[in-house]
């Protein structure tokens, strides 16, 4: 009788929401699968777009896994872990963000009826882990090094690398006219990692065959005063001065105040004004610049002033444009006019003002330093060259990264079948319930070429059994075959340069087994309830932090009368 009169003991605040145990994982598991659902048909070269439209009324078109990501705005907690190994394979690699989604969705799927039949999830993580090692040792055995070769070879070999990841962009159709641009890109700033010295420029009309590089830096004619069409257009070898001030009259107040005793006093300080801003003129153009780059405005009189010695001038350029050109033409940025010497001052081959569609673009060419490209993309509709944009981000992340770490291996679902089979293979040596897991692992990697097979249209089943025939062979001659996806057969990836980085599929598989051990490792969720006293509280400390004095009196989170 005792024991049934104990008090109920309370731990957590009431209304919280807690669940746990099979459900609770089964539930997460199930979230993680829709999720990626959402991505799954955008994959590879007949991937699908996804039109995304957000509450301010943008529209986004996208075929990338990282963007699409990011702009569904996803609320259960665990299938959140899969938005950031997207961001984290998009910021790491740059590519293979759709892989990444689907590996880990097809790695919880594979475990969902062993949690189902009682498997213990630390059993299922361990077999994982052991599998995903176990299969980043075999990349790297299969990987080809694209070192040692001369630049002609390495530069084609960089382009393939660049129209794989391209072939399954919206600009896919223009893959080897923009793989080519986009390596010698990546080129042109050497081993330079700031990607920001990679100008993209977007230029409404045209179509995409009007996209051009530019050696060196391109941007957009700022506002500019009256006077500015006087200024030449064109200089070869021109000095150029880059600034961070105002070059305007009223810049010129401090705050100051000033006491007249004579009313003719007054006309010495506006001349005194006058000055100041004709001396800064005068030490511009003794620099011997033809060309003088200010981040603040460019008044109307400097630009007549300018204009009136044969200089060109531009204002209000944006941060990024100013270093770009800095690091092009091995200008520094100054933040005064005085003492301009030689070594500050910046230089290139050519400077012109080129019309570009409905714009006019001051373009930098022929740089000295040559760390520095821009891309100008043409197009029609706006969504599609921002698409483009994203696109050519993920090729040049690509090239960089197959530079760096010089080794390819077959795309088109060929290592992933590869692997498939070295997992199954390698299972049968195992004692245990771990052969049955690590052979789920293997089943899982076949996710890439079976939806490589159905975004085209073919049958999976059929594909992927001749692709099994082909990688079964004792010779090991098959272990390159992948999905055609012209005839809807299998044929030599490696032959037909369908090559991707080692680095992104070794990416991708150890993020993506990460996030599936962390999901299978959750058996318990803890919600709880945001209270009024909580909101109230968060309020009158943002009230407090911003002098608000509307809380003042009504005590820490009170409600309001």
């Amino acid at each position: 009788m005792a024991a049934m009169l104990q008090p109920q003991i309370i731990l957590l605040k009431e209304g919280t929401d807690t669940s746990q145990g099979k459900a609770q994982l089964v539930s997460n598991i199930n979230a993680c699968m829709a999720v990626a659902d959402v991505v799954r048909t955008t994959l590879g070269p007949r991937g699908m777009d996804k039109l995304i439209h957000d509450e301010k009324g943008n529209t986004t078109i996208s075929n990338d896994g990282a963007t699409i990501m990011k702009l569904l705005d996803i609320v259960h907690p665990a299938a959140k872990i899969l938005v950031d190994i997207a961001k984290s394979q998009d910021s790491e690699v740059g590519d293979g963000t759709t892989t990444v989604v689907l590996l880990a969705g097809e790695f919880l799927k594979e475990a969902k009826p062993f949690i189902e039949d009682g498997v213990h999830p630390q059993n299922l993580i361990r077999s994982y882990r052991t599998a995903s090692s176990l299969a980043i040792q075999k990349i790297r055995e299969l990987a080809v090094s694209i070192e040692g070769k001369s630049l002609e070879e390495k530069k084609s070999l960089l382009a393939k690398c660049a129209a794989t990841t391209l072939s399954s962009k919206l600009i896919g159709g223009e893959k080897e006219f923009f793989a080519t641009m986009v390596v010698d890109a990546v080129l042109a700033i050497g081993n330079d990692d700031r990607l920001n010295m990679i100008g993209i420029k977007k230029v409404p009309g045209g179509n995409m065959r009007d996209s051009f590089l530019v050696n060196g830096v391109a941007f957009k004619k700022t506002f500019s005063y009256a006077g500015f069409e006087q200024q030449p257009k064109k200089f070869a070898n021109p000095k150029i001065l880059l600034l961070n001030i105002e070059l305007e009259l009223k810049s010129e107040k401090e705050n100051a105040e000033i006491r007249l005793s004579d009313p003719l006093q007054y006309q010495s300080i506006v001349d005194a004004e006058w000055n100041i801003i004709y001396d800064k003129l005068d030490k511009c153009v003794k620099s011997g610049a033809k060309v003088v780059l200010s981040r603040l405005a460019i008044g109307d009189l400097a630009t007549q002033y300018f204009a009136d010695r044969d200089i060109f001038c531009a204002g209000r350029v944006t941060e990024e444009d100013l270093q770009r050109v800095a690091a092009a033409t091995g200008g520094t940025v100054q933040t005064t006019v005085n003492n301009v010497i030689d070594e500050v001052l910046g230089s290139c081959a050519l400077f012109e003002e080129r019309q570009v569609g409905n714009e006019r673009f001051n373009i930098f060419s022929g740089c000295p330093s040559g760390r520095t490209a821009t891309i100008v993309i043409r197009g029609g509709a706006d969504q599609f060259i921002e698409e483009a944009e994203r696109s050519l981000h993920d090729a040049i992340m690509i090239v960089r990264r197959a530079m760096k770490n010089s080794t390819v291996v077959a795309g088109g679902g060929a290592i992933d079948m590869e692997l498939s089979r070295y997992l199954r293979h390698h299972a049968r040596t195992i004692a245990g319930k771990s052969q049955l897991f690590i052979n789920s692992y293997a089943k899982a990697l076949e996710v890439i070429p079976r939806q490589l097979c159905d975004n085209a249209g073919f049958d999976a089943t059929d594909v992927l059994n001749k692709l099994r025939q082909k990688h079964a062979l004792p010779s090991g001659e098959g272990a390159s075959y992948g999905v055609d996806i012209n005839t809807g057969g299998i044929a030599d990836s490696f032959a037909n340069f369908i090559w991707e980085p080692a680095v992104v599929k070794i990416n991708a598989i150890n993020a993506a087994t990460e996030a599936a051990c962390l999901i299978l490792s959750v058996d318990e969720t803890v919600k709880n309830p945001t209270s009024e006293s909580a909101q109230g509280e968060a309020a009158a400390m943002g009230g407090g932090g911003r002098g608000g004095g509307a809380f003042r009196g009504r005590g820490r989170g009170m409600r309001r009368r």
